[in-house]
């Protein structure tokens, strides 16, 4: 099945053009152990064919070991799980991280709303909570950024572009099953 991957990316917090706040949509940090945290990927993932949707035990265990860094952020509306926010730090470069300290570019490793919150007005709000996140999680960020797919939720890209974040690259080729 051919797949056209969009990466994105805001390199300054001023470029973030924000939705409209939606009350009662709140994002809080989760626990890495949480059980939400499987639980929301796979449903967020199901309807998009995500490899989260059916990884076992195992894979779940080996995916974690990959990113021990990783952080996790929950998307609550009025109180019930509604999403997920997970973040990748990574060092601009070792050089410069030491120089400038903690100098890293934020990949969101995961965005994304379970399905009985989809289609409901929160996706706007939902991703400009994840990107003011990205920008507050270290001393000094360069660059959020993510990358979506043709298989993605069809209004993720124009949402991805209406907060701000521009295209820097695609590729197009077959999906890994």
């Amino acid at each position: 099945m051919r797949e056209t991957v969009t990466y994105l990316e805001m390199t300054a917090p001023d470029q973030l053009d924000p939705a409209a706040p939606v009350p009662g949509l709140v994002l809080e940090p989760l626990a890495r152990d949480s059980p939400l945290v499987v639980d929301i990927q796979a449903r967020i993932g199901a309807p998009h064919g995500w490899k989260s949707a059916t990884r076992s035990a195992e894979e779940w265990r080996v995916w974690f070991a990959g990113a021990p860094d990783r952080l996790y952020r929950l998307l609550s509306f009025e109180g019930e799980p509604a999403g997920l926010v997970s973040y990748d730090l990574h060092p601009v470069d070792e050089e410069t991280e030491r120089e400038a300290g903690q100098q890293v570019e934020v990949e969101i490793e995961t965005f994304g709303l379970v399905p009985e919150f989809v289609g409901k007005g929160l996706g706007g709000f939902a991703l400009t909570l994840g990107i003011r996140q990205a920008w507050a999680l270290a001393p000094v960020v360069t660059r959020v950024w993510l990358h979506t797919s043709t298989w993605d939720h069809p209004r993720a890209l124009p949402n991805y572009h209406r907060r701000g974040l521009r295209t820097f690259r695609t590729t197009e080729g077959e999906r890994e099953s």
